[in-house]
């Protein structure tokens, strides 16, 4: 006699229906991100519902954030590509893609009835089979800048490869290496800005040492300031306010108004004195600067930034060496921004402002251009899953070779351990060989190849020592990934076996599932 102990509306899922309702979500988010990987991979255009409001996009972590998802396995695999995303910057598809090949063949052992935690076991194996390969693999040029510095540009021009990108790959990837080893093994983006014009193409778009802000100089101060010494300020520079929330102030006569007026205007002068008493000749502020202020700022010289919003202020103050002040009281406490030079510059049809000669000299802007806003924004998320990576590697100096050879070279390791595991933890062992395979097995049907003659005669290269061999994606056939200088980080590849298997193993575990009663809403 089965007991009804849960409320109302809240339902339970157990053991078969569960781990297949778990198996379907996962499946079915792994195949709609699967077209989009390698370098030809498709995009997804993504519409919201309220706004109408279109991206389009191959990058799997935008794809993923943006849907929404009713199933618990599946949201799971949006944590680990969101993850991925934010610890390493690419790698999104691959990783979500792997885990859901996982899950495929861990579903047809399940249905073999082999025990999930056998599975599990036979993964852990072949897991650490597969990293130890990979490890193995790993080559680190670090030691020598000239071999470096090309990783480097190989890695940018592999990720590059598969964004929208890829036909001006080896013009961004160097821009790209320039801006990451400006910031010297640093892996703080907030160095470099990019900002985005529409107008021009995607080559237009440049690299600029230093800072630009996108604002403009206020009225009747110098267009060009040399030796800058900035106070960045986050304070209200409004005349015609009385500071109390809800205030109300009766006058008996205009002359009175007037009085109140000139109080207004003093206090004001004797706020913009103690700021000009700081020994400065350029003044940014995040709020308005009201005319008043502004043009006593202008007699004394100083030019003035109004608006520059707080991200703005926040990256001028990390650039230029200044720290945010709201208070003047105490020039002597109150750390300036300084740099050589502050111009207005022209970009397309817009005026902005540049900072050269900036104090923190890892400092620098990347201006993308491109036809519409979609491109662009495409642009600057290729160009951020780059940068990424790149900063990553400069800490993490060990590279491994892409093109599906890393995956095919870590299954044939996995194959040779599982022939050492007794039991039917190897043939889970078996089935996670053939989950990685299943990376360059995808790459090769993306480019409309024949994935079973391909990936046969990539393993079959592997089996005979060619430990450089991969897909040729323009030519549709084996070749050496050393050559074609097809490289990844090693990090990126280590970190997406191990969180594709930490999550197949969690979805595995799974033999029921609670759903809660639905909130109810009350009716106004």
């Amino acid at each position: 006699m089965s007991m009804q102990i849960f409320g109302a509306e809240a339902t339970e899922e157990k053991a078969e229906n569960a781990r297949l309702a778990s198996f379907v979500g996962a499946l079915a988010l792994g195949d709609l991100v699967k077209s989009t990987l390698g370098p030809k991979g498709m995009n997804k255009i993504l519409q919201s519902g309220s706004s109408g409001d279109i991206n389009v996009t191959n990058d799997g972590a935008t794809i993923l954030k943006s849907i929404q998802l009713d199933n618990a396995a599946a949201k799971i695999l949006v944590n680990i590509s969101k993850v991925q995303d934010d610890e390493i910057g690419d790698g999104t598809t691959s990783v979500c893609v792997l885990a859901a090949e996982l899950l495929r063949e861990a579903e047809k052992l399940i249905a073999q009835k082999i025990h999930p935690q056998t599975i599990i076991e036979g993964y852990r194996i072949a897991s650490a089979a597969a990293l130890r390969a990979l490890e193995q693999a790993a080559k680190d040029n670090s030691t020598d800048p000239a071999r470096f510095r090309q990783d480097l540009v190989n890695i940018a021009r592999t990720t590059l490869s598969s964004k929208v990108l890829s036909q001006d790959k080896n013009y961004f990837a160097n821009l790209a290496v320039d801006a990451v080893l400006r910031l010297k093994g640093s892996t703080n983006l907030e160095h470099i800005q990019i900002i985005k014009k529409a107008g021009g193409k995607l080559t237009d778009s440049y690299l600029d040492e230093g800072f630009i802000l996108d604002k403009t100089i206020g009225t009747n101060c110098p267009k060009r300031l040399e030796n800058a010494k900035i106070l960045i300020a986050n304070t209200s520079m409004d005349t015609d306010k009385i500071k109390v929330f809800g205030a109300k102030i009766k006058v008996d006569s205009t002359g009175k108004l007037a009085e109140l007026e000139r109080a207004e205007k003093e206090k004001m002068k004797s706020k913009v004195e103690a700021i000009a008493s700081h020994g400065i000749n350029c003044f940014v502020n995040r709020q308005l600067i009201y005319n008043y202020p502004e043009s006593i700022l202008a007699e004394k010289g100083i030019l003035t930034i109004e608006h520059a919003d707080f991200e703005g202020v926040e990256r001028l103050a990390l650039v230029t060496g200044g720290e945010i002040a709201s208070t003047f009281d105490h020039p002597e406490l109150v750390q300036l921004g300084r740099c050589e030079l502050i111009e207005e510059i022209m970009i397309g049809e817009d005026k902005l402002i540049k900072f050269s000669g900036v104090a923190a000299g890892e400092a620098c802007t990347v201006v993308l251009r491109g036809s519409t806003n979609q491109m662009i924004d495409e642009a600057d998320r290729s160009l951020h899953d780059a940068l990424s990576v790149l900063s990553q590697t400069v800490k993490e100096t060990r590279i491994v070779l892409g093109g599906g050879c890393s995956e095919t070279l870590m299954s044939c390791a996995v194959e040779e351990e599982a022939r050492k595991v007794q039991g039917k933890k190897a043939i889970a062992a078996e089935a996670f060989a053939r989950a990685l395979r299943m990376i360059p097995t995808i790459l090769a049907d993306n480019a409309g190849y024949d994935s079973s003659d391909l990936v046969a005669k990539l393993r079959a290269a592997h089996y005979e020592g060619q430990n450089d061999a991969g897909l040729d994606m323009n030519e549709g056939t084996i070749g050496s990934m050393l050559k074609l200088g097809v490289t990844e980080s090693y990090k990126l590849k280590s970190q997406v076996v191990i969180s594709a298997s930490e999550a197949a193993e969690m979805i595995l575990r799974v033999d029921d599932i609670l759903r809660a009663t639905p909130r109810r809403r009350e009716a106004v």
